[in-house]
C-alpha cells in the first residue's frame, strides 16, 4: 500500500525505472535516477538533523535538482517549504523565522542574500546545493557532494499518510504571509484524482510552467509521478518571450499544460501558434483566476483538437471543481463545473445559513485534499473553518473559500467573484470580478484589474487598469459607453487607465493589491470633506 507522496517515484523506480520521470533544458532523469538521487539527498539530511515534522526550504529557480530537493526532502520526512527566489530578502527571512527553518536548498546566486540573513540573525544548521559556503559558520553541501553519497535506504521513524508533506506561503490579507499545511493524505488525493480525471498516463509530457511555491505546481510533479509521466520543467527565460515558449512546447511534445489565463493569452496574442507544431498537446488545464471568454474562445479556435478545462480549487483546498469548457460556450461567466468525487460544498448566506436554490453564497468545502491548517496561526485557522457538530467531539469540518457562487440548479457552480472583492458603492453592492469581466468584453481590452478609493462622499469609487491590444487602442469615452450597456450605472468604473501592463504576483496573477496600493501613493490628502487629488 502506498500512502506517501514520494512513494510514487519509488513505484516508479521498479516497474518503470529506465522511464524519464523530470526534464529541464533537454537534460532529464529517470524514475530510477530520481529516486537514487532522492535517497542520496534525504540521508545527508538526516546526517545533519533532519527529522519527521522538521521543515527544509527549497530556494531556487527552477532546475533539475528541483524535484530532487522536493522529494528527498519528504523521503527524510520533513515537509518542503518553497520560497519565491525572486521576493524581498525581509519576507523570505519571515518564512525562514516563521517557519522555524534551518537547513535550505539553494544555489550560488542565493548565496550573498542567506549571508545578509545570517548576520541580522536567522539562524541556519545547513545549505545544500551551492558550490560556495554562506560563512564559516553554516556547512555547505553542494550537489557533487550529493551525489557521491552511497544511495542506501533510510532507517528512522516511519512516516504517516498525515504527516506534513509540504507548507506553501501565500500573502494574507494583510500583505503578512501565511503558510498553508498540507500532508501526504491531502497532496496524494489531489495527484490521484488529477491523474484519473485527466486520464493521465506514462506516455503524457506534463509541462511544468509555474514555480515551485504555486499550488499548480503540486499537479505538474504529484500527478505526473502517479501516472508515470515525464514532467518537464519550463526554463523561467522562456516564459518571457511567448515565441520561443511555444517552440519549446512544440519541441517537448507538451501533451497537458496546467497553468494561469494569463500564460495562455500570451501564447495566444504574442504566441505565434500557428507556425509550430502542437499535435501532441491534448489538453489545457487553467485556473487560478477568471478566462476572458473572448482570448478563451480564439485560443481554442488555434487548436481546435485540444480538450480545455477549467479548474477550480485554492491552495487550501486543491481541486474542488472541474469544468469542460465546450467551442459553443455562449456564457460570459464560465462554470466552475460539479464538485470533485469525495468533495462536499455547502453555499451559505452571511448567517452560515445554506443558500436557497439559485442564489449566491459564499462556498464552503470540505475535502480529502483540504489542508491541514495554517502554520502556527490559531487565529487564522478558527476564522478559515467552518464545524457542524456531529457528535460530542466530531464534527464535519469545512474550509470556507471566501469565493462566492451560485448553483445553476444542476450542480454546476459559476463563480462570481471574491467575498472581500465585494464592495459598496453609494449604497449598492458591487462585485469588483463582474465589473473587471465586463472591461475585458470590449475588444479592444486585453486585461483588467478594478479596485476602489475613497471618494468625496465618504463611499467609493471604482477604479479600473486595464491593457490594450496594440493594434486597437480605445478611448475612455468608447469604453465607457460600452461598459453602460453591461453595468448597472452604479458599477461602471468612474476612474479608467490605459496601461501597458498591469503588476503581477509572482505565480502571474494580477496583483490587486499592489494596483490599489500604487494609486493610494499618488494620492495627496485634501483637507477633510474634499476628494484626494492625484499628483
Amino acid at each position: 500500500m502506498k500512502y506517501l507522496i514520494h512513494q510514487m517515484i519509488e513505484v516508479g523506480e521498479c516497474t518503470h525505472p529506465e522511464r524519464p520521470a523530470i526534464r529541464f533544458n533537454e537534460q532529464e532523469l529517470s524514475y530510477a535516477e530520481l529516486a537514487i538521487a532522492s535517497r542520496k539527498l534525504a540521508a545527508l539530511l538526516h546526517q545533519r538533523g533532519v527529522r519527521r515534522g522538521d521543515r527544509v526550504a527549497i530556494y531556487q529557480n527552477k532546475r533539475l535538482e528541483t524535484a530532487v530537493a522536493l522529494y528527498g526532502i519528504m523521503m527524510a520526512g520533513a515537509a518542503y517549504v518553497p520560497l519565491d527566489p525572486a521576493a524581498p530578502p525581509s519576507r523570505t527571512a519571515f518564512v525562514l523565522k516563521d517557519c522555524g527553518i534551518r537547513h535550505v536548498i539553494t544555489q550560488d546566486n542565493k548565496v550573498a542574500t542567506l549571508a545578509a540573513m545570517v548576520a541580522d540573525g536567522i539562524e541556519l544548521d545547513c545549505l545544500i546545493g551551492p558550490g560556495k559556503p554562506v560563512d564559516d559558520s553554516v556547512p555547505t553541501f553542494s550537489w557533487d557532494t550529493v551525489y557521491a553519497r552511497d544511495d542506501a535506504p533510510l532507517s528512522d521513524e516511519p512516516l504517516m499518510t498525515h504527516d506534513l508533506a509540504y507548507i506553501i506561503y501565500t500573502s494574507g490579507s494583510t500583505g503578512t504571509p501565511k503558510g498553508i499545511m498540507h500532508t501526504h493524505a491531502s497532496g496524494l488525493a489531489y495527484a490521484r484524482w488529477a491523474a484519473s480525471n485527466y486520464d493521465l498516463t506514462g506516455t503524457d509530457r506534463i509541462a511544468n510552467h509555474v514555480p515551485l511555491h504555486f499550488d499548480i505546481s503540486t499537479f505538474d510533479f504529484f500527478a505526473g509521478a502517479v501516472a508515470g509521466a515525464t514532467t518537464i520543467i519550463i526554463p523561467e527565460m522562456y516564459l518571457k518571450v511567448p515565441p520561443s515558449y511555444a517552440q519549446l512546447l512544440a519541441r517537448e511534445k507538451i501533451s497537458v499544460l496546467f497553468t494561469v489565463p494569463f500564460a495562455l493569452i500570451q501564447l495566444h496574442l504574442r504566441g505565434n501558434l500557428d507556425a509550430v507544431d502542437l499535435s501532441a498537446l491534448r489538453w489545457v488545464i487553467f485556473g487560478g483566476e477568471p478566462f476572458p471568454m473572448k482570448h478563451l474562445h480564439s485560443l481554442m479556435a488555434q487548436v481546435p483538437w485540444v480538450r480545455f478545462n477549467n479548474m477550480y480549487g485554492p491552495a487550501e483546498v486543491n481541486g474542488v471543481t472541474n469544468y469542460t469548457v465546450h467551442a459553443n460556450e455562449t456564457t460570459e461567466n464560465l462554470p466552475i463545473g460539479p464538485m470533485a468525487p469525495n468533495t462536499e460544498g455547502r453555499i451559505v448566506n452571511e448567517r452560515d445559513e445554506l443558500s436557497p436554490p439559485g442564489e449566491p453564497g459564499e462556498l464552503l468545502v470540505r475535502s480529502a485534499t483540504m489542508m491541514a491548517g495554517y502554520w502556527g496561526r490559531p487565529d487564522l485557522n478558527a476564522q478559515a473553518f467552518f464545524r457542524i457538530e456531529v457528535a460530542p467531539d466530531y464534527a464535519h469540518i469545512y474550509y470556507r473559500t471566501g469565493d462566492l457562487v451560485c448553483d445553476q440548479g444542476d450542480g454546476t457552480l459559476v463563480f462570481l467573484g471574491r467575498k472581500d472583492r465585494q464592495v459598496k458603492v453609494r449604497g449598492y453592492r458591487v462585485e469588483l470580478d463582474e465589473v473587471e469581466a465586463a472591461v475585458c468584453r470590449h475588444d479592444s481590452i486585453e486585461e483588467a484589474g478594478a479596485y476602489t478609493l475613497p471618494d468625496v462622499e465618504g463611499s467609493r469609487r471604482i477604479v479600473v487598469e486595464a491593457t490594450y491590444l496594440a493594434e486597437e487602442v480605445p478611448t475612455i469615452t468608447a469604453i465607457t459607453s460600452f461598459l453602460k450597456g453591461e453595468l448597472p450605472a452604479y458599477a461602471v468604473p468612474q476612474e479608467f487607465h490605459l496601461v501597458e501592463s498591469l503588476p503581477r504576483t509572482s505565480t502571474g496573477k494580477i496583483d490587486r493589491r499592489a494596483l490599489e496600493l500604487r494609486a493610494r501613493e499618488t494620492l495627496t490628502l485634501a483637507p477633510e470633506g474634499n476628494e484626494p487629488q492625484r499628483c
